[in-house]
């Protein structure tokens, strides 16, 4: 049956975080591009869909706990006794929402116009089957995702504790431990300046990198340009952005050009990766931190030739690689794992809801 999405759902507005927001707050606050920070206090408390109402439109989430949203993203009362929460997040997921723009330089949505898209609804059973298996694929998403949480504060806590508090050396930095360039452990790859002409989304050539695939780790702009000073990015490569934000990332998709403006830290030590990301991180997040004031910040190889850190002596190195290197390597593994399941899970969708695949005659084995 079609419905409008106001019978779905009633639209609510978020609000200000500011008399709520306590960094021991337990409940997440929400803006468009993602969690902010935590707040004292609830907004709502219900299953919900988050729609960004200004700037990122395109990408709805799914929240079932309590949570607080900001003005710039719509929440959602949704109406039970027609659908089931999870189900009207994935009919939500199969709208292309940027259609529905009408900002002018900021992309916006307004509850009048979200009010009348029409949505096909089946009965309850059907959906709950869905349900069941495109959530059973969420739910291995959602646990790699904790695992590798876990096992990236494992490295992390490792890392602090021997080479920030030196408690291996009864807090005192070792006399043989020197203060050194960046360079030591690491080479900086530049990406190249690729010809946006040539850009495209009929994955003409290969995939191409720029700032914004790197937290979603997506990618849907390719060339045929083949440059000569092109770098392919590959599995577990340290890539960061250069533009507005300067964090690692650890890369877990397919080879890819790097596009101008974004680097990766070539790791010079075969098994180091986990210590290369946590010397380079504090170095980047100074230089943002210091340049925050400006309107677009920016960093380059001028930045990283004043980079340096306490270089600790080989056989600790070496011992912290061994603890690491395969933790490094699972969270590789899981990220790829996610990949597949993503790929998976978005094909799987459309079908499932439009009837193209009986729900009835699918078993999914992860």
């Amino acid at each position: 049956m079609v419905y409008k999405l106001c019978d779905l759902a009633k639209i609510k507005y978020g609000k200000n975080q500011s008399k709520v927001v306590d960094i021991n707050g337990k409940y997440p606050i929400y803006g468009t591009g993602g969690l902010m920070g935590y707040a004292k206090e609830f907004l709502y408390d219900k299953p919900s869909v988050l729609i960004g109402r200004k700037g990122t439109i395109d990408k709805v989430r799914f929240i079932d706990s309590p949570f607080w949203t900001v003005d710039t993203l719509f929440y959602t009362i949704i109406n039970e006794n027609i659908v089931y929460p999870q189900y009207f997040y994935y009919l939500l997921k199969n709208v292309d929402l940027t259609k529905f723009n009408e900002g002018t330089t900021i992309p916006s949505l307004r509850t009048e116009t979200l009010n009348r898209i029409e949505l096909e609804v089946p009965n309850k059973r059907v959906q709950s089957k869905i349900i069941s298996l495109i959530g059973g694929i969420d739910e291995k998403i959602r646990l790699n995702n904790d695992i590798n949480d876990n096992l990236y504060e494992q490295m992390y806590s490792i890392y602090k504790s021997w080479f920030e508090l030196y408690e291996q050396n009864n807090g005192v930095k070792p006399d043989s431990w020197i203060r050194v360039s960046i360079y030591e452990i690491t080479n900086v790859i530049y990406g190249a300046p690729f010809s946006s002409k040539l850009f495209n989304e009929e994955k003409n050539g290969r995939p191409i990198i720029r700032i914004r695939d790197l937290k979603s780790q997506n990618f849907n702009t390719y060339t045929p340009e083949i440059h000569p000073k092109g770098y392919l990015l590959q599995k577990g490569d340290i890539v960061v952005g250069m533009d507005g934000e300067f964090r690692p990332y650890i890369w877990g998709n397919e080879e890819a050009w790097l596009n101008q403006r974004v680097c990766v830290f070539d790791n010079k030590r075969p098994r180091g990766k986990a210590f290369l990301f946590f010397t380079i991180k504090p170095l980047l997040k100074f230089i943002e931190d210091t340049e925050a004031a400006t309107t677009v910040i920016h960093i380059g190889k001028n930045d990283f030739d004043k980079f340096n850190f306490i270089m600790p002596d080989e056989k600790t190195m070496n011992e912290y690689d061994e603890i690491t290197f395969p933790m490094y390597d699972q969270i590789l593994n899981n990220m790829l794992e996610n990949i597949r399941l993503i790929k998976l899970r978005d094909s799987l969708l459309p079908k499932l809801m439009s009837g193209e695949i009986d729900v009835s005659n699918i078993k999914l084995d992860l």
